[in-house]
């Protein structure tokens, strides 16, 4: 089996590095500068305790498929019709990815497709070069059969992941674990918008607490943070990377490279759209969207906004649409 690592980015220059350690046969996609490095020189995986350039291959675009491959789809919520776009539809999808609409969208191009919920710590900021802070493990994998059910294959590679440093687990309902990453990840836009500043749990308190309505006004099942704890448990703890300084997560990142966009749309938006459908107010979601959106065109640096502006600006939402869920 071949894993075609469509974005080879943090997350996905993680998995398809690991993988490829393990002796798995792996393709990377990767785009710009950043593909150039790893075929000159071959990708930097960092991890804590050690530093190793592997010899991964890598393309640019679309590949002639194989029996056996198996896509996995690791770039942002925002690119991931464009990434599926030229790609063959005969092989599986998995979506590595943040968010919950990555799975509906693959659904209406490939007929089988599979959902991965991912706790990995990593970073992306050097072209050719990952940094994988998780230890003992480099992540947290668990996948299944999108809308639902674990079949032979996710179980394979649930198998292949866990010979290669990770922990891989075959789950039957990948999308509860799915929306209870979205909730943890509503905090993303904040951390790119206010960094590290102490004054973010007040705010943090609404944007989860909105979610949480909105969710449970939708029926939506999600798994509760203690089972979360519970799975990871010891397996993945953030550790420190000599000569690396991890500045934040995913969308943190996205403002620290300019890339232009951010994925704000696909976590808080999913948020305030559903709140739009069920009439349940999202203020605090809603300018945490608008505002993330702002900085990635504005190419604004992380951290840029102080808590306080937020929270005034959040005020002010609230007084508009009406007050959010306590």
């Amino acid at each position: 089996m071949r894993y075609i690592v469509i974005g080879a980015g943090a997350v996905g220059g993680t998995i398809g590095g690991r993988l490829f350690q393990a002796g798995h046969d792996v393709l990377l996609v990767a785009r710009g500068a950043h593909h150039d490095a790893i075929r000159r020189d071959g990708l930097r995986l960092l991890t804590p305790g050690s530093a190793r350039t592997l010899d991964v291959p890598v393309t640019r675009g679309p590949v002639r498929l194989r029996d056996g491959d198996v896509l996995i789809l690791a770039v942002k919520s925002q690119d991931t019709v464009a990434a599926l776009d030229p790609w063959s539809r005969d092989a599986p999808v998995v979506c590595a990815q943040n968010g919950v609409a990555n799975e509906r969208m693959a659904l209406r191009r490939f007929e089988r497709v599979y959902g991965m919920c991912v706790w990995l710590p990593a970073s992306h900021l050097e072209p050719g070069v990952v940094a994988a802070h998780g230890a003992p493990k480099s992540g947290l994998l668990q996948l299944g059969r999108y809308p639902r059910g674990a079949d032979e294959l996710s179980e394979r590679i649930a198998g292949d992941l866990s010979e290669s440093s990770f922990a891989g687990v075959a789950v039957p309902d990948v999308m509860r674990w799915k929306y209870a990453k979205l909730l943890g990840n509503l905090g993303n836009a904040y951390e790119a918008l206010c960094g590290h500043a102490p004054g973010h749990e007040p705010i943090m308190k609404r944007v989860r607490a909105e979610g949480r309505a909105v969710l449970d006004a939708a029926g939506i099942a999600y798994a509760s943070p203690e089972e979360e704890r519970a799975r990871r448990g010891a397996q993945v703890e953030v550790r420190p990377i000599e000569g690396v300084e991890r500045g934040g997560g995913s969308s943190w990142q996205s403002l620290a490279r300019s890339s232009g966009s951010i994925e704000a749309d696909h976590l808080n938006g999913e948020i305030v759209m559903l709140g739009r459908e069920l009439g349940v107010p999202t203020p605090a979601n809603g300018v945490l969207q608008r505002e993330a959106d702002r900085a990635a065109r504005e190419r604004l640096s992380p951290g840029s906004m102080a808590p306080e502006t937020l929270a005034a600006l959040i005020d002010a939402e609230a007084r508009r649409t009406g007050p959010a869920p306590d």
